[in-house]
């Protein structure tokens, strides 16, 4: 895979949440992966009011951007997408947990149920 330049990133950054879901989706079927942070806990967490939510990320650079302040000792960590279909979402449902999609530096992202991105990506599978 090839390194996501710091512009592109920028870029990224730059689009709202319903552009950085898009975005997400073609980026996991091109690259097969979706990315999470993780340490030796398990993955990073997130809370919305609503939703405790699981962050991925399209790219490692985008993951690696948040490796920082309580997230410092987290490493980006791929999962490649017939693993996530078959293990993670089912898990992510059964946990009942939501997935923050490509959020960017102010926490703001998409939320949305692992089911959701499941008939996302199999649909745009064909």
């Amino acid at each position: 895979m090839n390194k996501t330049s710091d512009d592109t990133l920028r870029a990224l950054a730059d689009l709202n949440g319903e552009q950085r879901y898009k975005y997400m989706i073609k980026s996991a079927l091109e690259n097969e992966q979706i990315w999470i942070l993780a340490d030796e806990d398990g993955c990073v967490m997130l809370n919305t009011q609503d939703e405790d939510c699981v962050p991925i990320w399209p790219h490692e650079e985008a993951a690696l951007a948040w490796a920082n302040g309580q997230w410092k000792d987290c490493k980006p960590t791929a999962i490649a997408l017939k693993k996530w279909l078959q293990d993670w979402t089912p898990g992510l449902i059964e946990d009942d947990l939501a997935l923050a999609v490509f959020p960017n530096a102010e926490e703001e992202g998409l939320v949305i149920y692992p089911d959701e991105l499941d008939f996302a990506l199999k649909r745009k599978m064909g």
